[in-house]
């Protein structure tokens, strides 16, 4: 039917039902993908790059995956296998702070992650199993389901702006950042500024309120 969208590529054929017998898979081809994104960024990755990685033609890999979007979503869903939360303990907050926390290495080691969870989330199978087990977690949590998902949102993206935030600390544009907020608290104009700043130790590092921020939030959403 005419304008009638594609169903997501976990609900379409593993491959084109027409041609060779199938060479390769799509667990490789989505490896393969990941792979060059950890080594040379997110803009590396096309059907003719990854498919020089697995020695073959970008045409032969068409019968796999129909579109780079595809392969996107695919590459986002299998970082998901990454992690490995323990059994639910009773204790929702320290269960979904311990994923947050696989969540977190997860994006480190895949540095183009953050941007795809934010910008083009997916749920794949892998993602849907870690829904399953937040789900689990807050099995006995009196929240409705719709709050229950916003917190699984929650979870994933706010990770990822903590990781964007690291990463983005690590370079000279913190350095010009924290220079220029001194200049101006000293300048005496913005005394709100210059208290904030002032209340703040020098070893306050954002980075290590993780935990906090992240318990905070979830349990605003959560009530």
């Amino acid at each position: 039917m005419a304008g009638q969208q594609e169903p997501v590529i976990w609900m379409r054929p593993e491959q084109a039902p027409v041609g060779r017998p199938a060479e390769r898979s799509r667990a490789e081809i989505t490896a393969a993908a990941v792979e060059l994104a950890d080594r040379e960024g997110l803009e590396a990755v096309s059907m003719r790059r990854v498919a020089a990685a697995l020695g073959t033609g970008a045409a032969s890999l068409y019968r796999y995956v129909a579109t780079r979007d595809d392969l996107l979503d695919l590459m986002t869903d299998s970082t998901a296998s990454e992690y490995h939360p323990p059994a639910p303990s009773g204790d929702w907050q320290a269960d979904l702070l311990a994923i947050a926390r696989q969540g977190r290495g997860i994006m480190r080691r895949h540095p183009w992650l953050p941007a795809m969870v934010i910008g083009r989330p997916a749920l794949g199978p892998h993602g849907i199993d870690l829904l399953e087990h937040v789900l689990d977690v807050l099995a006995d949590h009196p929240a409705d389901p719709a709050r229950k998902l916003e917190a699984f949102a929650l979870l994933s993206g706010l990770t990822a702006l903590f990781v964007q935030n690291e990463t983005a600390a690590t370079g000279t544009g913190a350095t010009h950042r924290s220079a220029y907020l001194g200049h101006v608290a000293a300048a005496g104009h913005h005394p709100r500024i210059a208290a904030l700043l002032a209340a703040s130790p020098p070893d306050d590092d954002p980075r290590d309120r993780f935990d906090t921020v992240l318990a905070r939030s979830l349990a605003g959403v959560l009530g």
